[in-house]
């Protein structure tokens, strides 16, 4: 159960000189504690000199109407305001109280409203309490451990998926693949989804193939040009000739291709 935070009034006085000329330096952020496990408290012994108090008793007063707030409102009144020890640097312990963020706030707006330093603890604490009821707490023990888990199944399914949507199309391209690793302009040309002659074509017009269907030297490396021969049929003559193949890794940059075709408009 939630309740509605009130407008509370600015500091005032030495709280708000410290604030201005040293933002973040509030007196109620250095008595702040926090545990082993990371949970924030403050200390009420430490809290009731600057929320105005001189004795503990009259202290005693906000202390309780908080309390019964809390209780009111359907909250732990002993995880909020737990029970405690002072130290004391003589004499017995004393009675203590840690305070939860949430107990503090409670505690300031249950003070004497004619104290410019409880007005300065309304303001600190309202503040306080709104910033942490916006912030994501981080996660930590088993429930960091069940989200981790949760993320590492998402993605083993997203790879499952993938790795599924590729198992066709690797299929498709080791049936097409000659015998050396390379792909035919065909085969290529089928992959990506053009017509043989018109990727030809337009290689020549990108300036990627020569008149001859040779690659350039600078895109010699994603070609493997195989040396033939084949005899004419009238002469009987051994007339050299060279087949140009596409490496593996040149499929992908065949593909740039035929996407900034077809970002000018161009059908294949």
């Amino acid at each position: 159960m939630s309740i509605r935070m009130p407008e509370s009034t600015p500091p005032t006085g030495y709280f708000a000189a410290l604030e201005k000329t040293q933002p973040g330096a509030s007196p109620f952020d250095r008595i702040r504690r926090v545990r082993l496990d990371g949970s924030e408290y403050w200390s009420a012994r430490d809290l009731m000199p600057l929320m105005g108090y001189s004795a503990w008793r009259n202290f005693g007063v906000p202390l309780q109407r908080a309390m019964m707030t809390a209780q009111n409102q359907g909250h732990d009144v002993q995880r909020h305001f737990a029970r405690s020890r002072k130290v004391a640097a003589s004499g017995p312990d004393a009675e203590d109280c840690e305070l939860s963020r949430f107990a503090a706030y409670l505690v300031a707006m249950n003070g004497d409203p004619n104290k410019p330093e409880v007005a300065a603890a309304q303001a600190y604490f309202a503040i306080r309490t709104r910033e942490a009821e916006t912030v994501t707490p981080a996660l930590s023990g088993p429930e960091l451990l069940a989200h981790a888990v949760i993320e590492a199944q998402k993605m083993l399914a997203a790879k499952d998926e993938r790795i599924a949507e590729l198992e066709p199309k690797a299929e498709f391209y080791d049936a097409l693949m000659e015998a050396d690793g390379t792909y035919s302009m065909l085969a290529a040309s089928k992959i990506l989804g053009w017509g043989r002659n018109v990727m030809m074509r337009e290689l020549r017009r990108a300036g990627v193939l020569q008149g001859n269907n040779l690659p350039y030297q600078r895109y010699a490396h994603h070609f493997k040009v195989v040396p033939g021969t084949y005899t004419h049929p009238k002469t009987g003559e051994q007339i050299p000739t060279a087949t140009t193949y596409v490496r593996p890794p040149g499929l992908e940059f065949l593909r740039k291709w035929v996407w900034e075709l077809a970002a000018e408009g161009f059908d294949a």
